[in-house]
């Protein structure tokens, strides 16, 4: 499984505030998108593991804001596996412009079944 990856996202008119920035909500949909997109460049279909009753959800989320992005801007969204074993995953996440960076970020997901008890997660997630 990989355990870094980096996506660029191109900010659409539609994710800024009235002051032409980045909303800051969106920032978390970014982290989110770059997980989804790490899974899958590692030949992991995150859509086959919820058909097969095994769910993650955001337990904790922390964002860090140092500059503001505007509308057009090209960023580029790292997001590094920390630790995944058990029925936890703790990844960080860096949205960079060029080299300045913009936000950092941590997430903390828990495995759980439908019925909301904590499964291990998949092998092929494990990183220790």
């Amino acid at each position: 499984m990989l355990t870094e990856h980096t996506i660029e996202v191109r900010v659409r008119y539609q994710e800024t505030d009235a002051q032409g920035r980045v909303h800051h909500a969106n920032y978390i949909n970014y982290f989110e998108l770059a997980r989804t997109e790490m899974l899958r460049a590692g030949g992991f279909s995150y859509k086959r593991m919820e058909a097969d009753g095994r769910l993650l959800v955001v337990r904790d989320i922390q964002c860090r804001y140092h500059l503001p992005a505007e509308f057009d801007d090209l960023l580029r969204v790292t997001v590094k596996t920390i630790k995944a074993k058990g029925a936890r995953i703790e990844l960080t996440y860096e949205i960079r412009r060029d080299e300045d960076l913009i936000v950092e970020g941590t997430t903390l997901l828990a495995c759980i079944s439908r019925e909301g008890k904590p499964p291990r997660i998949p092998d092929v997630l494990r990183v220790d």
